[in-house]
């Protein structure tokens, strides 16, 4: 559990912590708004974390946020705190640009449902992370805003399509920033950089958008958002700790009936003090894990032990591989219509990175799989989907790699078509969670070579909370890793 600094610099501290001093009056927010402000011009110069800051505009609503704790009216649970939003959803006033200049040119007229519940909650946005053009890769680079880098490494990326988010959080930007995940978007960034965190089950934050449009040559087109992203991809939080995670992840919950597979009400908290079973899957025989991510894994493991869950390890659990290479049919067969306007507006590393991973599932379903692989792919995953809720019941979640390799070096998926699938396979355990709409988090365990090494905790749907419980049993055993950046 985090320990409250409160002589820590104001960026330093947890959005839990700040949130209790704004409302105490012991800081304002317009003092925790100018420290991020200050952090940022010191960091982001080199990490690219950050695009379309509006300074005048986050001390403006700073200054709201501290007449509103002045007046002694109720305050939201992330009253007067900085949050950054993802390039990739709407916020009132900015482009949803996706990293590509053809879809910079509107600014969105709407929030998306998941922003307008962090403004509830008295959030002051402060930022746009940066994402890969389109978020199809997981790595955070676009022609528009250019280069997300990692505060541990350089060299390394810092995740995608969340990197941005990922990057500034590591590096004190601000204490939670808002992602999405249909492949590891939300998790793998996380994993890179050293933060938490959570994909929520499909429906419990709304996905809900205003339409969005794209200006090409052939005139606006709107872009309809095919059946993956509607059944797999979410809204989430990425934050330095689990509390934080937490709470920004109840303060995102939307009930919303607007998101195809939204729900009318937040689920039941499941009941405090019964502490998860814990079944352990270290591989799914496909590919061969770094030494560091068994490490890393076997940290988690004895950690969990050390704090009263029961744990066993399983051989295999071949539902995951199972849904790992469904994923690569339906996520790229659905992106398939999109590959036009990517080679009309995308940039030259978007579109040999999806080159790259089309052959890579090209090698497992054939190069062009037919509508009934298709189909049969969607009845198969509801089959694995109760499959998998049977066997996790009420108290059991799994423990398992974030992926087989430590933070992927740069532009690894665009340094062949080899690399490519290896990255492909590398990636199971967290392209086998989204296609099954189980929520999941990752929670740094350990440190490999300089590098942070996180392992994933996966849950029964709507169960956040066990997983959440488990995750802060890790992050409490385990010790504070910083990147360079932060501590030199």
């Amino acid at each position: 559990m985090e320990t409250r600094n409160p002589a820590a610099e104001l960026w330093q501290r947890s959005a839990t912590d700040l949130a209790d001093a704004i409302r105490r009056r012991e800081v304002s927010s317009v003092e925790v708004v100018q420290a991020c402000l200050a952090r940022i011009e010191e960091t982001n110069p080199w990490l690219g974390a950050l695009v379309d800051i509006r300074p005048d505009n986050a001390l403006a609503d700073a200054r709201r946020a501290d007449r509103a704790v002045a007046a002694g009216v109720e305050l939201g649970p992330l009253h007067g705190v900085p949050v950054s939003t993802k390039i990739n959803t709407d916020q009132r006033g900015f482009a949803t640009s996706h990293g590509v200049a053809a879809l910079a040119r509107h600014p969105a007229q709407e929030d998306a449902a998941c922003v307008t519940a962090l403004r509830e909650a008295g959030a002051v946005l402060l930022g746009r992370s940066n994402a890969p053009a389109f978020s199809y890769r997981w790595f955070s680079t676009n022609g528009l805003h250019g280069r997300t880098l990692n505060p541990w490494d350089p060299a390394r990326t810092p995740g995608g399509s969340s990197g941005g988010a990922s990057s500034s959080l590591a590096a004190g930007m601000t204490p939670i920033a808002q992602g999405n995940d249909i492949g590891g978007s939300i998790r793998y960034p996380a994993a890179c950089c050293g933060v938490v965190g959570i994909r929520p089950t499909v429906g419990r934050v709304s996905g809900w958008m205003p339409p969005a449009y794209a200006d090409t040559p052939a005139g606006k087109k709107q872009i309809d958002f095919p059946p993956t992203v509607q059944a797999c991809a979410v809204e989430g939080p990425l934050a330095r700790t689990v509390a934080d995670a937490r709470l920004a992840l109840t303060v995102m919950t939307t009930p919303d009936l607007r998101d195809p597979y939204g729900i009318p009400t937040a689920p039941a908290r499941f009941p405090d003090g019964v502490k998860a079973k814990v079944s352990v899957v270290r591989g799914i025989g496909t590919v061969k894990n770094h030494e560091g991510v068994d490490q890393a894994v076997t940290d988690a493991v004895a950690r969990l032990v050390d704090a009263g869950h029961e744990v066993e390890e399983l051989d295999d659990l071949p539902l995951l591989a199972e849904a790992a290479r469904i994923w690569a049919l339906l996520v790229y067969e659905d992106f398939r219509p999109m590959l036009p306007l990517v080679n009309e507006v995308g940039d030259d590393d978007i579109r040999t990175s999806l080159q790259y991973s089309f052959a890579a599932a090209g090698a497992i379903w054939g190069e062009r799989p037919s509508l009934d692989a298709y189909i049969k792919g969607w009845a198969r995953r509801a089959s694995l989907i109760t499959e998998l809720q049977q066997l996790l019941g009420n108290d059991r979640i799994l423990l398992t790699p974030v992926c087989a390799e430590p933070a992927f070096e740069q532009d690894a998926d665009i340094a062949g078509p080899e690399r490519a699938a290896e990255l492909v396979a590398a990636m199971w355990p967290m392209t086998a969670v989204p296609v099954l709409g189980f929520p999941a988090v990752t929670v740094p365990s350990s440190l490999s070579q300089g590098l942070p090494v996180s392992v994933q905790l996966i849950g029964g749907r709507y169960a956040e909370e066990r997983i959440l419980d488990a995750a802060q049993a890790v992050e409490d055993r385990t010790p504070r890793f910083l990147p360079p950046l932060v501590v030199r």
